[in-house]
């Protein structure tokens, strides 16, 4: 997105083809109030004070299978360095759905473990938000110690809440790997955060 008039129109597009406020954030990868906050602006009478939150544009990676495998690389090496500080083994990556997917699978074929998908869901006002699942097509995350991977970090509630349903089935997160952390966090969920990029406000 080049302007934040682009991103209204496109957050408005994505509202009208059906998606919710949390589908909206990840495909815009932007928090749920920014997502508020652009089609509230969409509405021209409407000046609502601006969230504070960035925009990440990752396209030029994500079409690319060959630069997708080299930040998968990039990430694994990064929580390598976390597994033996401590001291971990992992069993398998999750892929937080959608854009976590691809890189979460390059992921578990360079370490050489399962994989598992999960799909976040909110519902249509965005005020109640309901737990996601993980996929009964992939790999049982049931006692297994899990690597968890997103393409970008915003509120980290999504992050939270798969570490919280891995724990409820005796599964143990022990690494959180994502392309841009917009949380300037070390941890998530008490699990240790690998970032490429981190992103910190200075206002």
């Amino acid at each position: 997105m080049k302007n934040i008039e682009e991103l209204i129109l496109k957050a408005v597009e994505l509202q009208s083809n059906g998606l919710v406020t949390g589908q909206i954030a990840n495909e815009l990868n932007v928090s749920r109030e920014t997502v508020t906050w652009l089609l509230t602006r969409s509405k021209k009478d409407v000046a609502a004070p601006a969230p504070k939150d960035i925009s990440v544009t990752w396209n030029s990676v994500g079409q690319s299978s060959y630069r997708l495998r080299c930040i998968s690389q990039a990430l694994c090496d990064m929580v390598i360095e976390t597994l033996e500080r401590t001291q971990q083994d992992a069993d398998l990556v999750i892929g937080i759905g959608l854009s976590g997917i691809p890189i979460a699978t390059m992921m578990a074929e360079e370490l050489e473990i399962d994989f598992a998908i999960f799909h976040d869901y909110d519902d249509q006002k965005g005020k109640t938000h309901q737990r996601g699942i993980f996929s009964r097509n992939f790999a049982d995350v049931e006692g297994k110690k899990c690597i968890i991977v997103d393409d970008v970090v915003s509120s980290g509630a999504t992050v939270t809440d798969v570490a919280e349903q891995l724990r409820e089935v005796g599964a143990t997160p022990i690494a959180v790997a994502v392309i841009v952390d917009k949380m300037n966090a070390d941890m998530i969920a008490n699990v240790p955060m690998s970032s490429l990029v981190r992103i910190t406000r200075v206002d």
